[in-house]
């Protein structure tokens, strides 16, 4: 069951940093998040937000050729994107690992519904202009 609880327009990359910094308040071990958006909608700052909400201390990027990327805070950060990823590869990188529970799970990106029916929220991310951005977070159970 799908229900809106955040649709908020971002002006700029420090008031998209901060809207993802309140919502991390949110997430616990063992969430899962699906991450939506275009290039350039902003779904890396938007990570930058929530691992500084998470306690994060370390320098966040794309993990678009690495595929997944570990980051240590209060609550551990497993940002995976599978855009690079064909559907052969899949099951060779160890997706299933990271589902114990003790993690945050970010997947950008989500283009085989990787763990969509055990996520807790859904960010569609739209670029509007230069400066502007639709960020639109939903809670899926």
């Amino acid at each position: 069951m799908e229900r809106e609880i955040i649709h908020k327009f971002s002006e700029s990359e420090s008031d998209t940093i901060n809207l993802a910094l309140s919502f991390s308040k949110n997430l616990r071990p063992g969430d899962i998040v699906i991450l939506n958006g275009d290039l350039g909608a902003g779904k890396t700052t938007f990570v930058k937000g929530l691992a500084k909400g998470l306690g994060v201390d370390s320098h966040i990027k794309s993990p678009t050729f690495v595929i997944i990327k570990e980051y240590k805070g209060y609550i551990n950060l497993i940002h995976i994107d599978t855009y690079r990823i064909d559907g052969n590869d899949i099951d060779k990188i160890g997706l299933e690992e990271y589902m114990d529970g003790k993690n945050l799970i970010i997947i950008e990106w989500n283009k085989f519904d990787l763990f969509s029916e055990k996520a807790n929220y859904k960010i569609d991310m739209k670029y509007i202009s230069q400066n502007q951005r639709e960020i639109v977070i939903s809670r899926l159970r």
